[in-house]
């Protein structure tokens, strides 16, 4: 009998931590500390991660990060996510203050200037899935394109708690093609949150269809006569904003880091994480982790 693979969890830090801001900033409620520090975020981060652990079991545990806005997609095309607005001050400094907490439950932070997350777990996940089942916990669909037999990705729904999880099966059940293509399809629709153009007027709907026909890229534009009037002169009008749009799409597997295995088990000192909760005065995550003999809040 094959022995299963242990599982490697790699978390979207920015996914889960702007989720968790602003599922609360909406009405207000920034949580502030007696220090005067705004926590809403980093504490809606660690209750989605410790309840994604408690589920779905990692072996090892890894939290991805972006390292500022430049990264070589704004050196290839400047507008990239350029329609974005600042962070809100509220959020200003909970970027330090969530990777202090994680790094308090012995979890490595991973991030590299100039790139973004995704490709940092493009790239954890290509060294390790020979070894590790990997399993993605995002709210990014964009990571979906990493999906193969040893990658899941576990997508946050609305709330803590509930996930939309897929492989390989399950994305083609939905969109009609495999994971691989996806970045195609992004490079033909283009991405607005992203603010990349992709084919003006080719949406999900044709987009899919072309590529369940000829495949890719490619094969649409080796086959650029039997498509209709219309379909074909659009794409023509953007060949170069085409394979443009595909490079913005495609997440990097190639990206310089490591995270050395032992550092990654999840495993953490509960004596510790207890008193980080403590000192940042995180109240709504003290239930998420085991229980001390003492309410380590009792004296606040």
């Amino acid at each position: 009998m094959k022995e299963s693979k242990s599982t490697y969890m790699l978390i979207d830090g920015m996914a889960l931590l702007f989720r968790a801001f602003y599922s609360t900033a909406m009405t207000g409620q920034f949580m502030f500390n007696s220090k005067g520090v705004p926590t809403n975020a980093v504490q809606g981060f660690l209750k989605h991660m410790l309840m994604a652990a408690d589920k779905f079991q990692p072996a090892r545990l890894a939290v991805c990060w972006d390292m500022g806005s430049k990264t070589f997609r704004t050196e290839m095309y400047q507008d990239y996510k350029g329609n974005r607005p600042a962070p809100p001050v509220e959020l200003l400094p909970q970027f330090d203050l969530v990777k202090e907490a994680v790094e308090a439950f012995d979890i490595p932070n991973i991030g590299l200037e100039g790139f973004e997350a995704d490709d940092c777990i493009g790239s954890l996940t290509n060294s390790h899935k020979e070894e590790h089942h990997i399993q993605i916990l995002t709210g990014d669909q964009d990571l979906l394109q990493l999906l193969d037999p040893s990658v899941s990705v576990i997508l946050l729904k609305k709330g803590y708690g509930n996930y939309e999880v897929h492989n390989e099966e399950t994305f083609f059940a939905w969109k009609g093609i495999t994971p691989t293509q996806m970045v195609d399809l992004k490079a033909l629709m283009g991405d607005p949150s992203d603010n990349y153009p992709g084919v003006k007027g080719i949406g999900e709907k044709t987009a899919i269809k072309l590529l369940q026909q000829f495949d890719h890229i490619e094969g649409i534009l080796e086959n650029i006569t039997q498509l209709t009037k219309t379909q074909r002169a659009k794409i023509e009008d953007a060949v170069e904003l085409l394979h443009m749009s595909r490079k913005l799409a495609a997440i990097k597997c190639d990206v310089p880091i490591s995270c050395p295995l032992e550092s990654a088990i999840y495993k953490y000192d509960n004596e510790k994480v207890q008193a980080m909760l403590k000192f940042h005065e995180f109240k709504t995550v003290y239930r998420y982790i085991p229980s001390p003999s003492s309410d380590p809040f009792a004296l606040i």
